[in-house]
């Protein structure tokens, strides 16, 4: 509770201000959230990209215009970026790291997953609301197509990656970690997770964003299966929702690439998911 939350009976605003050196003028402020046509925008590019996750913004933009949606190609380049999403097909078109933080080669050439935590791969993907949106990052471990961690978040901060990472290195340690070259995957704070556990990290090559397929492959399941089944209209249902979800993918759900048996049955340890 904060001292606005035990004071507001009592106290009024501008001694509440002043306590806090605040403008009083800030204690009205209500953040504008995005306006309907973003957020329409926002979600069939979501819609378009889960189909067809080859398209770039070019092609997007051919896709929306053909659509109905009056759009140009820099607007909707800009709303992939801040969805955190890019075309898969080989080209410039690839996330953005830091300049000055290292990239780490890609380790999985010829390699197949052979054991559980042999390797893992975790990505960020765009999750739609009624009003909004959020995003979730995973952690899978390969072998199994077991989903070891997750979380959602507001913003495409690092907080929520890093808080995703530290669950699952508490279950586990896979031997090799792999991911893309995007901002919160070279950070330094997340590497050091990482190195702190001796993991090998593998890093996809430019235009090679088709090494994360598997995980292309889980947010395929996810929206089709529960996200654009349902009308999220906060962030507390999205959670229960996909933490529902999540229980029903790593233990019941049959996958035909595991002889129609759940993840659950390949991976140990199992961990419980449930992130109400």
């Amino acid at each position: 509770m904060t001292l606005l939350d035990r004071g507001a009976d009592t106290l009024p605003l501008t001694t509440q201000a002043a306590l806090l050196s605040l403008n009083r003028s800030s204690l009205y402020y209500r953040p504008v959230g995005p306006d309907a046509e973003e957020i329409a925008l926002k979600h069939r590019i979501d819609e378009i990209y889960t189909d067809r996750p080859f398209y770039g913004s070019r092609r997007m933009t051919a896709q929306l215009n053909h659509e109905g949606y009056a759009v140009n190609r820099k607007r909707v380049q800009r709303y992939m970026r801040e969805m955190g999403i890019w075309g898969l097909a080989p080209g410039p078109q690839t996330s953005t790291r830091h300049p000055q933080h290292p990239v780490y080669p890609y380790l999985l050439k010829g390699v197949t997953p052979a054991y559980p935590n042999h390797v893992w791969g975790i990505d960020v993907t765009y999750i739609r609301m009624v009003h909004g949106w959020l995003y979730l990052v995973a952690i899978m471990d390969w072998y199994s197509r077991f989903v070891v961690a997750w979380e959602l978040s507001e913003t495409l901060e690092l907080p929520f990656v890093l808080t995703a990472a530290e669950r699952a290195l508490s279950i586990a340690t896979p031997t090799i970690w792999n991911h893309d070259q995007g901002s919160h995957f070279t950070s330094p704070q997340y590497t050091a997770l990482l190195l702190a556990k001796e993991v090998q990290i593998s890093m996809d090559s430019k235009g090679r964003a088709l090494d994360n397929v598997l995980t292309e492959r889980l947010w395929r399941s996810v929206k089709y299966e529960e996200v654009y089944l349902h009308d999220y209209r906060s962030p507390r249902e999205a959670r229960s929702g996909l933490s529902r979800y999540f229980t029903f993918y790593n233990y019941h759900r049959l996958h035909q690439s595991l002889g129609y048996t759940p993840p659950a049955a390949w991976y140990s340890p199992l961990p419980s998911l449930d992130r109400e």
